[in-house]
């Protein structure tokens, strides 16, 4: 009896280990899905017939869209959005504020920004290509921000300073033996112009899905951000760069026609924000420096008591002394107050409302929120004296991002086609913490924990 116990133990702890080391049950290895984010191309592009995308256009008319784009994540930058499609979450849970980590300084030092840090240092919470591959599936990333060393994505090329010293070293090899790359330093790719990255990006991913036909795959080119910023979204410049997008999207669609999965693969055609002009820019630290609660040296801010670090339509307003922090941000609305182009300086007792960490509970949270006007920008320049000047002096960009996701510019583009979506659809109230649901639906990937809600009227079950 004591025996037939025992080898009934056993045969039960064996049977929990291999439950436990199992792919989710629901985890379809059959499935691909391809997530190409086109940094800076805004919902308004897709009704805009001046823009060039046909291939776009295309997988719109076969699949579902966004009634009115998508709304993006506070505040609406590169990085803290391709983290909210990921994670499912909004900065305020997934930790991502800026393009790199915000590091406070000592009291009366200003907060800087540092790129160079991987996945655990800047995700606070499981992403879906974690979940992906712990289901068993496979998985992917080129030029996506946030996924340096991740121990998650077989393949990775990730959006970070030294992109290919990071690179996962068999990716690179490969890529240098194709021609994609010159060779394996990152002297030579960054010697290519942001359009000759977007065709190495838009290479080394129909690598990928040719030769590893991932079951996720994550894309993210930069050429529309960079031309939207320099000359404007719907300028003959903008519409250049955004036919050059569609045209490598073309490509990414070819490759997976080429590998055979092009009837199991659902594309996913998003952005990260959207875009505005800002033909004239703001300066509060201009007047931080006059109001002697900051240093310059060399055109540099060197020491601070309050500082604004900007994010293009907003500014992080840092307080650096602990114990001074909350008359200190008061001091500094009352300078805002009544300035051109200020629209709003948020306090942390507002923070949540849009989808944003308090400073008493995360650190690189900002003591508070400096709220531009459309039409004007974020400087973090403290030389000059006038507190409104144009774009031009403050060295700020032409176009612009960043502003409160309200603004309906913001909008970014999103649309889902091919396999498990619906033709024809509109979708009414898109967030962008929305697509990692669905993502999770589409891959079989069960009980993924995310704010955002599936978008069951694109699905077609």
């Amino acid at each position: 009896m004591t025996r037939l116990v025992i080898r009934l133990f056993v045969a039960l702890l064996v049977c929990l280990l291999n439950c436990l080391a199992s792919p989710a049950h629901g985890a379809n290895r059959d499935s691909h899905v391809i997530v190409v984010s086109i940094d800076g191309l805004a919902a308004f592009l897709l009704d805009d017939l001046k823009a060039p995308i046909p291939t776009i256009r295309k997988l719109a008319r076969e699949g579902a869209t966004g009634e009115n784009g998508m709304k993006v994540s506070n505040p609406s930058v590169t990085w803290p959005n391709h983290s909210s499609i990921v994670t499912g979450v909004r900065p305020e849970k997934h930790g991502v504020l800026a393009n790199g980590v915000l590091v406070r300084g000592a009291i009366g030092l200003p907060t800087v920004v540092d790129p160079r840090r991987d996945q655990r240092d800047l995700i606070r919470v499981p992403t879906i290509f974690d979940a992906a591959h712990a289901a068993g599936l496979t998985t992917g990333d080129i030029n996506w921000p946030c996924t340096r060393n991740s121990k998650t994505l077989d393949d990775t090329f990730s959006d970070v300073p030294d992109q290919v010293t990071h690179m996962t070293p068999r990716l690179r090899s490969e890529l240098v033996q194709q021609g994609i790359l010159t060779d394996e330093t990152q002297a030579s790719f960054a010697a290519n112009s942001v359009v000759g990255r977007d065709l190495v990006w838009t290479e080394a991913a129909c690598h990928l899905i040719r030769q590893r036909k991932p079951n996720l795959l994550l894309v993210h080119l930069l050429n529309c951000d960079a031309t939207h910023h320099a000359l404007g979204a719907q300028t003959p410049s903008g519409y250049t760069a955004n036919a050059y997008a569609d045209t490598c999207l073309a490509k990414l669609v070819a490759a997976t026609k080429e590998a055979r999965i092009f009837d199991k693969t659902t594309f996913i055609v998003v952005a990260d924000h959207g875009f505005a002009m800002t033909p004239k820019a703001i300066r509060p630290n201009v007047i931080l420096r006059q109001q002697k609660l900051l240093s310059v040296t060399a055109g540099k801010i060197t020491e601070a008591r309050v500082h604004v670090f900007p994010e293009g339509g907003i500014g992080l307003v840092y307080c650096t002394n602990p114990g001074d922090a909350p008359a200190d941000r008061e001091k500094f609305k009352e300078l805002m107050s009544g300035q051109e182009g200020v629209a709003d300086v948020l306090f942390p007792e507002r923070f949540a409302e849009y989808g944003l960490p308090h400073p008493r509970e995360y650190n690189q949270a900002p003591d508070a929120v400096l709220v531009a006007k459309d039409g004007y920008a974020v400087s973090g320049s403290a030389e000059g004296e006038t507190f409104v000047t144009t774009n031009i002096e403050a060295k700020t960009s032409l176009g612009s991002h960043g502003f409160i996701s309200t603004l309906p510019k913001m909008n970014a583009l999103c649309v889902l086609s091919g396999r498990g979506i619906r033709a024809g659809v509109k979708l009414a109230d898109v967030e962008n913490i929305d697509l990692t649901p669905t993502i999770a639906r589409l891959l079989g990937v069960d009980n993924f924990p995310t704010d955002g809600k599936t978008l069951t009227g694109a699905l077609k079950d």
